[in-house]
């Protein structure tokens, strides 16, 4: 509707180019259409005739008078009034609005996707927890961020891909190995000393007891190699509890990209050449410096130490460089709160290379509060001192999981109680919208026993006359729109935002009207009205990675 009001108004400033009443060109992008907070003022209001007033050199009200004369007549248009000092407000007509109603019944699953990523490769790189322990809440909060953040950009018309990076090289790799190796030796009697930077969460016997029971012993073999060993075995069944808990959590991956690779296959090596080449490293003090200083950063950053080792910032330069050489447009990187201080230095080394800063958008991950009844609860301690994904997962189920990560902006902290999540009343959001499209499966199969059917093309929409009728065919036109701004803005919390709004207005349409009625014509028509919810909640749960249940 918001396309089709724009459309109609640039057809009239054509209109009056031609008359000479208006000279200022103004391109279809150029027309803000807003829906007032008040629905008394209508379905839209635009501020184009405040925009115009200096290049026109008339008042805002005047140039508002003209292009309302210019509109009267357009069947599009059920009124238009000009406001304060100069908003032009229109209320469409409500014919315009039920063609929605045929939109997604023609479109189904479909509804609600665009066009507008055109085909613009973008990469999200999330989770990337390292290989060291199992997933924890924080973590499952970035998993569904990232998965969701993708889901919404694919149906915004982008070529998505989602990534893992595995931290497989590095200290915190070889600390692993020690803590395993160390846990074989107590397993086999010995005392050990077990050294504060350790992992010493039960999970790590486990690995100590499986590595003995599948590969036997390591007498004999030297300190080092031992180490590696323990660690090589470490990351391989630690990945493999992270697969399985984010298979569990509805997370795929097209990709897994290993950092141990990069090093591996002189990739690392490779990049931080291409840099020196163009000038953006130097040397001093015997390490290698990137010169992040020129493009925004408060300091340059090593690369090298002065021992000849690599920092961590060496691979992630090198990975995000490797990232835009594989014909990404755009990189999205989900990270903790904790790395956004990471986030200048990387923009830094970007913008040197010639990327646009813009072209990596990090999304910072809140911390997550546990509660339990409203009071901060800790589950067991069988990962150590951290609430694993499973653990949630396993007690409130993966829909209401993925819907309570989203229910704030990543950037906010986020309060989870387990108690509400598990509730199957109105209370519990989650539970509240599928409970929405559940209804409507119900209505339908009493439809189906009374030998109602819903025939498309032959609805007489004239008979849906309650305002709450019109208002709700108003909410599911905004749909599309929601979708298209989540993706932009990467902000998929609106898409849950959304829902409960939906929900909410089918609940209350659903506890003060009754669908099917004695008139065929009306049912059929409330029939219509409520399908078109049903197919909206369940293309939008989806975009959640949330089934929609026809029982409940």
């Amino acid at each position: 509707m918001k396309d089709q009001l724009r459309l109609a108004i640039k057809v009239s400033l054509q209109q009056c180019y031609a008359d000479k009443t208006l000279n200022s060109e103004v391109s279809l992008d150029e027309i803000q259409l807003e829906i007032p907070k008040n629905s008394e003022h209508g379905d839209f209001s635009t501020n184009l005739a405040l925009t115009l007033a200096k290049p026109e050199r008339k008042a805002p009200r005047k140039i508002a008078e003209i292009l309302v004369a210019a509109l009267q007549g357009n069947p599009l248009c059920d009124k238009i009034e000009i406001a304060g000092p100069g908003f032009i407000n229109f209320r469409l007509a409500a014919t315009c609005w039920y063609e929605i109603l045929d939109q997604i019944t023609e479109q189904g699953n479909k509804y609600g996707c665009s066009n507008i990523g055109a085909g613009t490769k973008i990469q999200v790189e999330f989770v990337s927890a390292n290989p060291t322990g199992p997933l924890h809440i924080g973590h499952g909060r970035g998993a569904v961020v990232g998965d969701t953040v993708a889901a919404v950009l694919q149906a915004a018309g982008f070529e998505v891909q989602r990534e893992y990076y595995i931290n497989d090289a590095g200290n915190q790799v070889l600390t692993l190995g020690r803590s395993i190796l160390l846990r074989l030796r107590e397993l086999q009697g010995e005392v050990v000393e077990f050294p504060e930077d350790g992992y010493q969460a039960p999970y790590v016997i486990d690995l100590a007891t499986k590595y003995r029971t599948e590969q036997g012993g390591l007498n004999g073999v030297a300190e080092a190699e031992a180490i590696e060993l323990c660690a090589r075995f470490g990351v391989a069944e630690v990945l493999k509890w992270i697969e399985v808990d984010l298979q569990a959590f509805g997370i795929h991956f097209d990709s897994w990209y290993s950092e141990k690779n990069l090093y591996d296959q002189g990739m690392v090596k490779k990049e931080l050449s291409k840099l020196k080449e163009k000038g953006l490293s130097f040397e001093m003090d015997d390490a290698l410096w990137l010169r992040t200083t020129e493009y925004g950063d408060d300091k340059d950053r090593v690369l090298i130490k002065s021992d000849g080792s690599y920092t961590y910032f060496a691979s992630d330069v090198a990975y995000h460089m490797e990232k835009f050489d594989r014909g990404f447009n755009r990189v999205i990187d989900v990270w903790g709160a904790d790395h956004h201080g990471y986030i200048p230095r990387m923009k830094a080394m970007l913008a040197g290379l010639g990327h646009s800063p813009e072209d990596l958008e990090v999304l910072l991950i809140q911390m997550v509060n546990l509660l339990r009844d409203g009071k901060p609860y800790i589950m067991g301690k069988r990962s150590g001192n951290f609430v694993t994904l499973k653990e949630v997962i396993d007690e409130v189920g993966r829909d209401a999981c993925r819907f309570f990560f989203l229910m704030r902006r990543c950037d906010s902290p986020l309060d989870f109680d387990l108690e509400l999540a598990k509730q199957q009343s109105s209370d519990n959001p989650v539970y509240y919208v599928q409970y929405a499209h559940a209804r409507i499966c119900s209505i339908n199969r009493n439809a189906a026993e009374s030998g109602l059917e819903q025939l498309s093309g032959s609805v007489d929409y004239q008979r849906l006359e309650l305002v709450e009728e019109l208002a709700l065919v108003k909410q599911l036109a905004r749909f599309p729109e929601t979708v298209a701004g989540a993706a932009l803005s990467y902000e998929p919390h609106r898409i849950v935002f959304y829902l409960q709004d939906l929900a909410a207005q089918f609940h209350s349409y659903y506890n003060r009207y009754r669908v099917l009625v004695d008139d065929p014509a009306t049912s059929r028509a409330r029939l219509a009205l409520v399908n078109a919810v049903r197919t909206v909640l369940a293309n939008a749960l989806q975009l959640l990675g949330l089934s929609a249940p026809e029982q409940m």
